[in-house]
């Protein structure tokens, strides 16, 4: 892996003072221009105590991903939208990647899945992309594709892997009690009814189900290597905030990744009986489940027990769409974007379902990338998990492995690219990828 570090130590303070020079003369000299260089100085301000404190901002910027504050924020101001608050978040990663490269320096990672996204777009400038999709239509879906992998692209410092991975496991958590608190002052529920009473926090319950799976994953790994009774505990919690979202194929995939670790990892501080006999409590289990739902069949979860677990909560809607959009040009597809396109804004199954979105990223990718972009994308990922994962110890390799193997099926029935969840799972992996030996590089190129 190839690093360049810029020396830009001290561009941001010097910025800062320019700034105030130029404001204390312009209150003199030009009053009219106070206002701008007032908020050109407090964004240089922001810049400097985000270039000293990466780790922090870092941090502060998962904690509202995995809020899905956006979805509040829009609720609260009675906007029908959240997609500003969704690029201001990912403007945020995109600047805090860009300060942590200028400030650590830049990272090389050859099979990173957003060479794949940039090949769809070098396929449709070649093959030609769908006539409603606009070129700034085409930058902005690849932004916003390759947003969520940027972090592989800058050395972080040694501090980050640990802070984020403690912000994952916490998230799920601080997004009900903020929502319980909107709740009791009469402003926003924290339960909603859609197909059953579900758990939303302050967002949706499908985003913070999205959010669970690597707060759940976080704090499994923790609790196998030290064993430690509050990492467990926590993990309960996650589960138990999981469960009450009612998202099945979320819950079934941490079932799949948890029993599977339980019996599959080497060199745990937890002893192999005791994992064994947790794995036999969750079979046991199910059968009480199964008469509980009898008796709360309100809740999600325990309705889909009782009665229709194969409905696809509207994706049978979506999908013969998008499956005749692909049909339509099958090998290289109408270009990164053009998935927005199959389902009308404002018609029936959008009015219906309030989304546009495939629900599977497999059908998506192969309207925008057809064949051979699906193809180069999943070829990519396969071997970006394989590079990274054989360098770290048998532990954190087995569980990243059944990681990814549950991620490869969720992809099927849900958004697991283009969500704002999306960031927090993959600053997730980062974090654990980052721990492995030799993952951070000593030789560095400095730049003058």
């Amino acid at each position: 892996m190839t690093v360049i570090r810029f020396a830009a130590r001290d561009a941001a303070t010097l910025t800062f003072f320019g700034l105030a020079s130029m404001l204390a003369a312009a209150a003199w000299l030009t009053p009219a221009l106070l206002p701008i260089l007032i908020g050109m100085l407090l964004a240089a301000g922001v810049l400097l105590l985000a270039y000293r404190h990466l780790t922090g901002f870092w941090v502060a910027w998962l904690l509202v991903t995995g809020l899905s504050l956006e979805m509040a924020m829009a609720d609260l101001a009675g906007q029908p939208s959240f997609q500003p608050t969704i690029a201001a978040i990912k403007g945020f990663e995109i600047g805090l990647a860009a300060l942590t490269a200028v400030r650590f320096g830049v990272a090389f990672d050859r099979f990173n899945p957003a060479w794949g996204f940039a090949g769809i777009v070098a396929m449709g400038a070649a093959a030609g992309v769908h006539p409603g999709l606009e070129t700034a239509d085409l930058l902005r879906s690849l932004l916003g594709s390759v947003t969520p992998f940027l972090p592989f692209f800058c050395v972080r410092p040694r501090e980050w892997g640990p802070a984020i991975l403690k912000a994952v496991t916490w998230a799920p958590l601080l997004s009900v009690v903020l929502g319980t608190v909107l709740d009791l002052a009469g402003l926003r529920p924290v339960l909603v009814d859609s197909g059953g009473v579900r758990l939303a926090g302050l967002g949706h319950p499908a985003f913070l189900a999205g959010v669970c799976l690597p707060a759940i994953y976080a704090g499994l790994l923790r609790w196998l290597k030290t064993g430690s009774r509050r990492a467990a505990a926590l993990l309960g919690v996650n589960l138990a905030i999981l469960v009450l979202t009612g998202a099945r194929a979320p819950a079934a995939y941490a079932a799949i990744v948890i029993g599977g670790s339980l019996i599959l990892v080497p060199g745990s501080a937890v002893p192999r009986a005791h994992r064994l006999a947790l794995v036999a409590a969750g079979l046991a289990a199910i059968p009480v489940l199964l008469v509980l739902g009898e008796t709360y069949s309100s809740l999600r979860l325990f309705e889909i027990l009782e009665g229709d677990a194969g409905h696809l909560s509207g994706r049978d809607l979506l999908w013969p769409a998008f499956e005749a959009a692909a049909a339509q040009s099958p090998w290289f597809g109408w270009g990164l974007g053009s998935g927005n396109l199959v389902i009308p804004d404002g018609g029936e199954i959008a009015q219906l379902l309030r989304t546009r979105a495939a629900h599977n990223e497999y059908l998506r990718i192969q309207v925008e990338g057809g064949q051979v972009g699906r193809g180069l994308l999943i070829v990519l990922f396969v071997l970006w998990v394989a590079a990274h994962t054989r360098g770290l110890p048998r532990l954190e390799q087995t569980v990243m492995r059944l990681v990814f193997l549950t991620y490869a099926a969720h992809a099927a029935t849900d958004n697991v690219l283009i969500s704002t969840p999306a960031c927090v799972f993959f600053a997730f992996v980062a974090a654990v990828f980052g721990e492995a030996p030799g993952a951070r590089l000593r030789e560095r190129l400095d730049v003058a």
